[in-house]
């Protein structure tokens, strides 16, 4: 014996109701958190290098600009352009001013990864408890029954079960979609780290041979 999608719907009860709003927010999640980090760049490692390649030529003037000029889609730039632009206020100035970038950057990218963690939680339990309910409905009628039969019994749990597939079902793909997404925001975040790190690094030898009286003095940053 088989049934529709619609008629599924209908055995499960009330807290079908719930399970399809529930099944509704994770695709709404999941559909606009790809489209946002698909529509960012979020690859770290060009820009660092570009930029790295411009510092190391004295040309921290046109780092910046070229940063100034990215597109709101170049997640990685404003992060290195807050860091060029606070370094003439020294190593612990520029790192926190960068870092906090970082952080606001991560948090944009991360809106909606909780929702799709409760989400994931919620839904199993509503249909547990849709589970429970179908059974406690499922026992009054065999208390109810003159004639108690295995197909009553059966019939009861089927319908009181659908729930907790639903529920499983909507757990799976938040999980699912949860640990691809964060995936990619950790990289993000580790390549950030590693970015920043690494143009301080530059910023820092070239403040020492400036006061070591170097010639790599035209490396200066300056900033309006």
């Amino acid at each position: 014996m088989s049934f529709s999608l619609i008629e599924l719907f209908k055995l499960g009860g009330p807290f079908m109701w719930v399970l399809l709003a529930f099944s509704v927010a994770t695709i709404a999640i999941v559909i606009e958190r790809c489209i946002y980090l698909s529509w960012h760049n979020c690859k770290v490692i060009p820009l660092k290098e570009k930029i790295a390649a411009y510092l190391k030529q004295g040309r921290a003037d046109t780092a910046i600009e070229i940063l100034s000029g990215c597109s709101r889609k170049e997640t990685a730039a404003s992060i290195f352009l807050v860091l060029l632009q606070n370094a003439k206020y020294g190593e612990a100035r520029m790192e926190r001013a960068a870092e906090g970038e970082a952080q606001e950057r991560l948090r944009r990218m991360e809106n909606g990864f909780n929702y799709l963690t409760a989400l994931s939680s919620l839904a199993p339990l509503t249909g547990f408890l849709g589970t429970v309910s179908g059974m406690i409905g499922a026992f009054q009628s065999i208390a109810q029954a003159t004639d108690v039969n295995a197909q009553l019994v059966a019939g009861g749990i089927y319908e009181a079960l659908i729930t907790t597939v639903f529920g499983l079902i909507i757990a799976i793909i938040a999980l699912v979609a949860y640990n691809l997404l964060i995936q990619k925001v950790d990289t993000f975040a580790a390549e950030t780290s590693k970015g920043i790190n690494d143009l301080v690094s530059i910023l820092i030898e070239d403040d020492f041979d400036d006061d070591e009286g170097g010639v790599k003095n035209d490396k200066k940053i300056h900033t309006a």
